[in-house]
C-alpha cells in the first residue's frame, strides 16, 4: 500500500479534503517534490502550504505513523528536514534525531482510484490495460514512446559500456562483443557473447586474409567442430579441425562447450552454424567495421556492410555433415536491419553518450525513425490495443514498455497506467 501512496502523491491524485494534517490544518500542495529512487526521504524539495505558512523539504511517506520508527528514520539525520510526514494512519506521533516532532498529514486514498489500481494489478494478461489503451489521448501515448524509446537506447548503452569498461576501454572490442552476441538472435544470444570473450578480436585481425582459418577459429572456438563425429568423411570439417587444432594451441585457446548452442525449436536460418558462417564473412570483408559505422551516415550505406554471404559450403548445409537442398544464406534485409537497430544503432548512441558527441546519438535516433517497425509478438499485441508502431523507434519502445513495464506489473511507474487509473470511471470486470 505504500507503493500506491508514493503514486498517489507524486501524481496529485487526491482532492484537498482528501490530505489534512494531524492536527486538523489544511494542507495544500503546491509541489510534491522529486522522487527519490535512492537512500533517504521518499521526495526531495516538496512545497506544501499548511494554514498560511509555506514550507520547502522533503517528504516521508509510509502506511502508518509508527513505520517511521520501524525504519529508525529518528536515528538517521537525513531525516531531519523532513517537513511533511504522510500516511494512511496516524497512529504515533514521530521525532526526528533531533527529538524535534515532524509534522504529519493523512492521506485518504478514494476508492475509484484504489479500485482501478487494484484491477490493473490483479489482471493476468499480457498487458494489463490493453482493453482500456484507447481512452488515452494519442498525444499522452506519442510522448511516452518517445519517452520509452530513448529509455530502451539507455538501458543498452548502460550494457554496451559495462562491455567498454570491462574490455580494456576498446571499442572494437565492445563492438565486437556485441555484434556477436545479437548474432545470437536471442536463444543463443548468450553463448554467442560467451564465445566472443573467450576468442579476442585481435587473433580474428591476425587471420582475417584466410576465410578458413577465421571459420576455423569461429566453430572450433564454439566447440562445434568437435560436436561432430572424429570419423565423419566430410573435407570441409576435417579442414577446419585441421586450422583450429594448430591456431588452438598457437594461442592457447580453451573453446567454450559445443552444448550450450542451440538448435532445438530454433528456425534453421537460425541454426549457430549459419549464423556463424554469415558472421565469419563478415569479420572477412570488414576488418575496421566500427570505424565505418561512425563514419557512416546513411542507412543504406550501412546496410550494404551486412549484405554478406557465407562460404559455399553452407548454400547445401545448416549444419556439419548432411546436406540439404541449395539455399541462399546471405542475411537479407530483415536480419540486417535486426542487426542494425540491436547492434549499430545502440553503439552508436553509447559512443555518443561517453564520448559527450551528441551528434552521434542524434544519427542513431535519426536511424532508428528510418527503420521499419519490427514484426513480433510484442507489437503485434499493443497493434491489437490500438498502438500503432511507425518504425524501429516505436517498435524498442514497445518491447521496453512489455519487458520493464507490463511483465514486472509496474503499471504505477507507466503513464499509460496512470492516465487509465486516473480516468477509468467503472471497472469493466466483463473484460476477458
Amino acid at each position: 500500500m505504500e507503493q500506491l501512496l508514493l503514486y498517489i502523491w507524486k501524481h496529485k491524485l487526491y482532492a484537498e479534503s482528501e490530505l489534512t494534517a494531524a492536527d486538523g490544518s489544511n494542507v495544500f500542495v503546491i509541489d510534491p517534490g522529486v522522487a527519490n529512487t535512492d537512500a533517504g526521504p521518499d521526495f526531495f524539495n516538496a512545497k506544501v502550504r499548511i494554514n498560511n505558512t509555506v514550507w520547502v523539504g522533503n517528504v516521508e511517506i509510509h502506511e502508518r505513523s509508527s513505520d517511521w520508527y520501524e525504519h529508525h528514520h529518528e536515528k538517521d539525520k537525513a531525516y531531519d528536514n523532513v517537513i511533511l510526514h504522510v500516511v494512511r494512519h496516524n497512529d504515533k506521533q514521530v521525532y526526528n534525531s533531533g527529538n524535534e516532532p515532524v509534522m504529519q498529514a493523512v492521506m485518504k486514498v478514494s476508492q475509484k482510484i484504489e479500485d482501478n489500481i487494484d484491477w490493473l494489478l490483479s489482471r493476468d494478461t499480457p498487458v494489463a490495460c490493453s482493453s482500456m489503451i484507447y481512452n488515452v489521448k494519442p498525444l499522452y501515448l506519442s510522448d511516452w514512446i518517445s519517452a520509452l524509446t530513448t529509455e530502451r537506447l539507455s538501458r543498452k548503452t548502460s550494457e554496451i559500456i559495462s562491455r567498454y569498461e570491462q574490455f580494456s576501454k576498446d571499442w572494437n572490442e565492445t563492438f565486437y562483443i556485441t555484434l556477436m552476441r545479437n548474432f545470437g538472435f536471442g536463444a543463443n544470444g548468450d553463448a554467442f557473447e560467451m564465445l566472443a570473450k573467450s576468442l579476442p578480436f585481435k587473433f580474428i585481425l591476425k587471420h582475417r586474409d584466410n576465410a578458413l582459418q577465421i571459420e576455423a577459429l569461429l566453430f572450433g572456438q564454439a566447440g562445434l567442430t568437435e560436436a561432430e563425429d572424429r570419423n565423419t568423411s566430410d573435407p570441409y570439417l576435417q579442414s577446419l579441425r585441421r586450422e583450429y587444432d594448430f591456431l588452438r594451441k598457437k594461442y592457447d585457446l580453451q573453446p567454450v562447450e559445443g552444448y550450450l548452442f542451440k538448435k532445438l525449436r530454433v528456425r534453421p536460418v537460425n541454426f549457430p552454424h549459419v549464423r556463424l558462417a554469415q558472421l565469419a564473412t563478415l569479420l572477412i570483408n570488414n576488418d575496421t567495421l566500427f570505424s565505418k559505422i561512425l563514419e557512416t551516415d546513411d542507412l543504406n550505406d550501412l546496410r550494404t556492410f551486412f549484405d554478406v554471404k557465407p562460404s559455399r559450403y553452407w548454400s547445401t548445409h545448416y549444419n556439419f555433415g548432411s546436406a540439404s537442398p541449395e539455399r541462399s544464406k546471405s542475411l537479407g534485409k530483415g536480419t540486417a536491419n535486426i542487426i542494425l537497430i540491436n547492434t549499430v544503432i545502440p553503439i552508436l548512441f553509447a559512443y555518443g553518450m561517453y564520448k559527450q558527441q551528441p551528434d552521434y546519438c542524434e544519427r542513431a535516433l535519426l536511424f532508428l525513425e528510418n527503420l521499419p517497425p519490427e514484426s513480433n509478438s510484442i507489437v503485434k499485441i499493443f497493434g491489437n490495443a490500438g498502438i500503432t508502431a511507425n518504425n524501429a523507434g516505436d517498435t524498442q519502445a514497445l518491447i521496453q514498455l512489455r519487458r520493464e513495464y507490463c511483465d514486472r506489473k509496474k503499471c504505477l511507474y507507466c503513464r499509460i497506467g496512470f492516465r487509465v487509473i486516473d480516468n477509468l470511471q467503472l471497472i469493466p470486470t466483463f473484460v476477458p
